[in-house]
């Protein structure tokens, strides 16, 4: 796991605090402590948090609203919510708000650590997915429009002399544009092409183009 995926635990309660501050150092996670949603927000500004473990009930802000404020300042890291038995319907809440899992009060050691490690592992595997999609977008911006207009017809599922139709162009002149988008995008193959287009175009929500 990075050594940037900081666990921070998020509770009013200084013994809870402690507790779950030398169980994440003893498994060799790094960890911050924040005895109020309020000081979570006030203080984190950085994108090195791996995961958020948050009481459900707290003075002030409670671990529902603290969630809502997350994705509205666009922060989504995954929040784990702890909760009493009682609370089991606003932990049900707190998820269908974006917190990924819940644990009950009193929990089990390895059984905290396991949801902690799946928290970090999703978090890890989005942030990779985030410099991917962040690379095709650049590439794509580095084609030329008439690269641009050729990838689209490839993406298309177009033959090489339908896109040149298409473009008023000879089928020739797209083979050296397609071999330049190929250059440009990196791609080892067509269907490699594609999956990289379309990996750009479904986290836009729009059609893929250069400038």
């Amino acid at each position: 796991m990075p050594n940037e995926a900081v666990v921070h635990v998020v509770d009013d309660d200084l013994a809870v605090r402690q507790s779950l501050s030398f169980l994440l150092a003893s498994d060799g996670l790094p960890v911050r402590l924040h005895e109020s949603a309020s000081g979570f927000l006030d203080n984190v500004q950085d994108s090195s948090v791996g995961c958020v473990i948050t009481d459900v009930r707290m003075p002030g802000i409670d671990g529902i609203e603290f969630i809502r404020r997350l994705k509205a300042r666009g922060f989504t890291p995954p929040v784990i919510v702890m909760t009493g038995h009682a609370d089991v319907p606003l932990a049900v809440e707190a998820m269908k708000e974006g917190a990924i899992d819940f644990i009950e009060k009193p929990f089990d050691d390895d059984l905290f650590l396991a949801a902690v490690r799946a928290a970090l592992k999703r978090q890890e595997k989005h942030v990779q997915e985030d410099a991917q999609i962040t690379e095709v977008r650049a590439r794509i911006q580095s084609l030329s429009e008439r690269e641009s207009q050729v990838l689209e017809g490839l993406v298309a599922g177009k033959a090489n002399k339908v896109i040149a139709y298409d473009l008023g162009i000879s089928p020739r002149t797209v083979e050296i544009y397609r071999a330049n988008v190929m250059s440009k995008m990196q791609a080892a193959s067509l269907s490699d092409l594609v999956r990289m287009a379309l990996l750009a175009s479904d986290h836009t929500g729009g059609a893929v183009s250069g400038p």
